[in-house]
């Protein structure tokens, strides 16, 4: 296989041979994905710390932060 070097970061290379692929090999219906989500370094840190206090993982701390902001949300629409 030739390894030609694509001319920008979003395209692949225009050599490479997807002739001994398999389509859908790692397909598994109904699969959810978790997307990352990045946060600032002080988000990030002042969040950890709270966690770290609680005795709780930093997602936890941050999905409860979101959630009640969802709520704030959705009550002021109301």
């Amino acid at each position: 296989m030739s390894t030609a070097i694509p001319t920008d970061d979003d395209e692949m290379p225009t050599e490479v041979d997807f002739s001994g692929g398999t389509r859908g090999k790692f397909y598994q219906p109904g699969m959810k994905l978790n997307l990352p989500v990045y946060l600032d370094a002080d988000v990030q840190a002042y969040l950890a710390a709270i966690a770290t206090r609680k005795g709780i993982p930093l997602s936890d701390v941050a999905n409860d932060l979101l959630k009640r902001e969802i709520e704030i949300i959705e009550t002021a629409k109301g």
